[in-house]
Order: C-alpha cells, then sequence, then structure tokens
C-alpha cells in the first residue's frame, strides 16, 4: 500500500516537472534576455547624453569646428601647406 502510493507520488511529481520545467526553462531565458536588453538600453542613453553634448560643442564651439573640418575633413587654410604620413613597412 505504502509503495503504491509512493510510486503514485512519483508518479504525479515527474508529470509535474515535465509540464512546468519547460516553461520554467524559458522563463528564466527570457528574464536573462530582459536584463541584457536592460542593460544595452543603459548604455544607449549614455551614449545618446554623449552624443547631445557633441552636438552642442559642435554647434557651439567655432575651435572644435575647425578641429573637426581640419582633422575629418582634410581642409588647410590658405597658406597651409597639407602634408599626408604614410606610415612605412616594417
Amino acid at each position: 500500500m505504502i509503495l503504491k502510493k509512493a510510486f503514485w507520488l512519483f508518479g504525479i511529481t515527474v508529470s509535474l516537472l515535465i509540464m512546468f520545467l519547460p516553461g520554467y526553462t524559458k522563463l528564466q531565458e527570457l528574464r536573462d534576455r530582459n536584463r541584457d536588453l536592460e542593460i544595452k538600453i543603459k548604455n544607449l542613453y549614455v551614449e545618446n547624453a554623449l552624443l547631445q553634448q557633441e552636438i552642442k560643442r559642435v554647434e557651439n564651439d567655432a575651435v572644435y569646428q575647425e578641429k573637426i573640418v581640419r582633422d575629418k575633413m582634410g581642409v588647410v587654410r590658405k597658406g597651409e601647406i597639407p602634408i599626408k604620413i604614410v606610415p612605412g613597412k616594417e
């Protein structure tokens, strides 16, 4: 009699595990993905704030504007001679 009850209890336990374990596993995967996405969102907010500062600096700082134009666009002032440094082969 006790063996029969133990067998039924074991069977019910295994059945419940079979039913709920895949759902629990999926829930854990979704929680991990949610946590990763929240970290990504925070990083994007930080990057956005830095880019907003960059935009303000470009709009308002003439010296910085000149630096960008010279460095990234290769513009030189009248009378200056541009020099390109080509890395040598070692």
